[in-house]
């Protein structure tokens, strides 16, 4: 890409934004110092009330802002973003994440020697507080439930995933998608707010015949949960809803009768994780009394229930280019246990 007069694609970095100032200086710091110059940078802020738009306005002015008066959520904030893009690419960044110089032009080499039907790239991320921890690599892993984690979450990292590989979908924390797949399947889903979005987005994606591909020459270190908090009441709803909005909208009809099964699966695993210590479960356990937690799952189902007739108007615009059959063995490809997921973090 350094050939003289060649045209590199644009890549549209997307970066929503809410009270972020504690991560920002950082996070666009790395994006100023990529190799890799053909790239814009989108904040949407939520109506932040800290110094963040100021501080973008007067250290980046080149930085494009779109300011919202109201948090709109992660997922339509990035959507907005997308919706402003000119890019051949787009690239969702969180703010709580610092880029390695290299990230935007491995990934880019790679999109750019990839088929013409490969429509997502997933980085390898680590853990900023501890840079040989993985937080994914190569993107999600799928529950049975509509669940995801990263792939090789809390793992050090010894290399043990730097393949190029296909994989499931990645993480919309750093992602780099096909602007023209977008066009194709549709943007993130506005309803989730938050969470589980990007498996939806995925998974849509994947049906409609689009692959993923793993590029963990690619890097990106992000503080988990920065911005959203890591064991809040907010997050613990938004999954439990979601979840089931990204079943509900996208598993096959036999995977949605046995949905039942594999939730209180989940449960029976939470519920051993919290007396043995282990998992987000124990973790939120040691701040929260077992009543909340009770009626944030409630809640939880009953706003899920509540939006299950537009998600079922929606799973009909599911565009489907690939057989149910085909589908399956791409989610069974990609799974986690209900005991790996419960037990991590």
């Amino acid at each position: 890409m350094n050939a003289e007069n060649e045209i590199i694609p644009l890549v549209s970095v997307v970066i929503p934004n809410l009270n972020g100032m504690k991560y920002l200086p950082a996070c666009l710091s790395s994006i100023q110092g990529q190799t890799y110059r053909g790239y814009e940078v989108i904040i949407v802020d939520n109506g932040s009330t800290d110094e963040s738009v100021d501080f973008i306005k007067s250290g980046f002015p080149r930085t494009m802002v779109i300011e919202n008066k109201q948090n709109m959520g992660f997922a339509e904030a990035n959507n907005q973003g997308i919706s402003a893009a000119r890019g051949k690419y787009i690239a969702t960044l969180n703010n709580d994440t610092e880029a390695d110089k290299d990230w935007l032009r491995t990934l880019v080499t790679e999109a750019e020697h990839s088929d013409d039907d490969v429509g997502m790239w997933a980085p390898k991320i680590l853990a900023l507080q501890n840079k040989r921890e993985i937080d994914s690599v190569g993107g999600l892993l799928i529950y049975r439930d509509g669940i995801a984690k990263g792939r090789g979450r809390l793992e050090t990292d010894n290399g043990q995933y730097d393949n190029i590989k296909e994989i499931l979908c990645p993480s919309a924390c750093c992602a780099l998608y096909r602007n023209k797949m977008l066009d194709d399947i549709g943007h993130f889903d506005s309803d989730f707010f938050a969470y589980c979005e990007d498996n939806d987005l995925g998974l849509r994606a994947r049906r409609a015949g689009w692959k993923a591909l793993s590029v963990p020459a690619s890097i990106v270190y992000h503080y988990y949960s920065g911005t959203g908090g890591t064991y809040s009441h907010t997050k613990a709803f938004l999954v439990e809803r979601n979840h089931l909005w990204v079943a509900w909208k996208n598993f096959p009809v036999t995977w949605n009768m046995a949905l039942p099964f594999y939730v209180l699966l989940r449960y029976v695993m939470q519920f051993y994780g919290t007396l043995s210590g282990k998992g987000s479960a124990a973790k939120f356990v040691e701040s929260y009394r077992a009543k909340d937690v009770m009626v944030i799952v409630i809640k939880a189902y009953l706003a899920a229930l509540k939006g299950l007739p537009l998600i079922l108007r929606k799973r009909r615009l599911v565009r489907r280019r690939i057989s149910q059959r085909e589908f399956t063995g791409i989610l069974r490809t990609h799974a986690i246990s209900a005991k790996a997921l419960a037990l991590m973090d």
